[in-house]
């Protein structure tokens, strides 16, 4: 049979491909320059298996691969940014990308290469959330700050325009709330983070049984207690009450060997962030959220205008977290940041329709 020759809708679509596995390889590996050990050898594999990708096109395409075209403006922003940054945020992106593979129903890929990029989205998952806990604690706080100084300020500002009450009135509202707001989230991320620390320093164990081990009764062994206690079933407790009393010295079972109690202990940056940490982000970020809807009345704008000009600048900021939000997770950035909008906006319309009703009953 003779060769098919391919439409040029098929060449294009393919074309298209190969220059979005080209710029996948290179993403990967501009990631794994900045990585050593376990994740370099891991970004580089991945570069390998676009590679493989890469040359199925190639082959499809044989005389009609022609010059080489130019990534989706997604794979070329997420070169730039490997190239630039190397950050959890490439990672968040390569996996929305990876997500997003059109193999599973493109006739003209392989079973194969559609699951490729199905475990390629795990495998990038995994690495980015190494990324994300080292960020979860500061940065929760820094988003929450942010987004609650936006919300509750703006809320502020509208409530006291709609009273009816002079713009200098107006201002000083929304400096005052910012600076309470602001002072309010330091201390409060402080005392939660510290309290949250203290709880799990109460609840790690100890290596209190290595020493007082010699010197227990043996026919009274609590030793168990302390293993049973530790959630271990019984006879992993007596196994290892036994190891520490130095009854067994054999490696009788591996899953109950005798060992030291290691309890791997959590990176609490990772887990927690530390505590100043996290109420200087949440005293920054709230204060630089809280300071954009006063913007127009520190310049001196007054009434409607003022009012509108910070829902736009508030909206324009709660878009940017919102996406920065979903980027970090690997949800659609436009969608998250919308929904902050939404709630964002609807809350500060509420408290100006409550000012407004204030006002009447006041006035």
């Amino acid at each position: 049979m003779p060769e098919r020759i391919p439409t040029p809708a098929e060449i294009k679509r393919w074309r298209q491909y190969l220059a979005d596995e080209r710029a996948e390889a290179a993403v990967y590996r501009d990631l794994a320059r900045r990585r050593d050990g376990e994740e370099k050898a891991i970004l580089l594999a991945l570069a390998e298996a676009e590679g493989r990708h890469e040359q199925h096109w190639f082959g499809l395409l044989g005389e009609h691969a022609g010059t080489p075209r130019r990534a989706s403006a997604r794979n070329r922003l997420l070169g730039l940014l490997a190239r630039r940054f190397g950050s959890v945020f490439v990672l968040a992106l390569a996996q929305r990308s990876e997500s997003r593979s059109p193999y599973a129903t493109d006739v003209d890929a392989t079973e194969a290469m559609a699951a490729d990029e199905s475990i390629h989205e795990e495998v990038v998952r995994g690495l980015a959330t190494r990324g994300r806990n080292r960020l979860a604690g500061s940065f929760r706080a820094a988003v929450f700050g942010a987004n609650d100084g936006l919300v509750s300020n703006l809320s502020l500002v509208m409530g006291m325009a709609a009273t009816g009450v002079g713009s200098q009135v107006v201002l000083f509202s929304g400096i005052a709330g910012l600076l309470a707001g602001a002072l309010s989230m330091g201390a409060g991320e402080y005392v939660s983070v510290r309290s949250q620390r203290e709880l799990l320093d109460a609840s790690a164990p100890t290596q209190v049984t290595l020493t007082a081990a010699p010197s227990l009764d043996l026919k009274n062994n609590e030793l168990v207690l302390v293993y049973l206690a530790r959630g271990m079933s019984r006879e992993a407790a007596e196994h290892r009450a036994a190891e520490r009393l130095g009854q067994f010295s054999c490696d009788c079972d591996p899953s109950l060997s005798l060992r030291p109690d290691t309890f791997e202990k959590a990176d609490d940056h990772e887990t927690l962030g530390t505590a100043w940490g996290a109420a200087s982000s949440s005293f920054c970020f709230f204060a630089s959220g809280a300071v954009v809807p006063i913007i127009p009345f520190l310049f001196g704008m007054t009434g409607i205008g003022a009012l509108a000009l910070s829902c736009t600048l508030v909206g324009l900021v709660l878009l940017g977290t919102g996406g920065v939000v979903g980027l970090l997770s690997g949800a659609s950035p436009m969608w998250r940041g919308l929904r902050q909008l939404a709630i964002g906006l609807g809350a500060a319309a509420t408290t100006y329709l409550l000012g407004l009703a204030f006002g009447s009953v006041v006035g």
